[in-house]
């Protein structure tokens, strides 16, 4: 496989994880991915390489706005004092406990 294919791959790996990660949690947002994906599949069949690598170019920008944008608003939810943040605490404590291989207890809420 030759290098330009590579670095193709990659960004359209990248590419899809931040969509599913960011944009197509929901089953009703799902066509975002399958967007990229004809995307990818149309453009491979350009025979112009400077079009190629501005398409790559797009797909690399496009992925760091994603998680750029999700990034800056967890940053914008977590200083705001007035929200409620008791399911962010439970996220992070989620995490925490997943990075020593524990998992924490569901809560019973009547």
């Amino acid at each position: 496989m030759s290098s330009e294919a590579l670095q193709v791959a990659k960004v359209y790996r990248h590419l899809l994880k931040a969509v599913k990660k960011h944009v197509a949690k929901e089953e009703s947002k799902r066509h975002f991915i399958k967007y990229a994906a004809e995307e990818f599949r149309n453009n491979c069949k350009l025979s112009d390489p400077s079009s190629i690598q501005h398409k790559i170019k797009l797909a690399e920008n496009y992925t760091l706005l994603l998680n750029g944008v999700h990034h800056h608003k967890d940053l914008l939810f977590s200083y705001n004092i007035a929200v409620d943040r008791s399911d962010e605490m439970k996220r992070v404590l989620g995490k925490s406990a997943a990075s020593v291989g524990l998992q924490l207890p569901e809560v019973y809420q009547p």
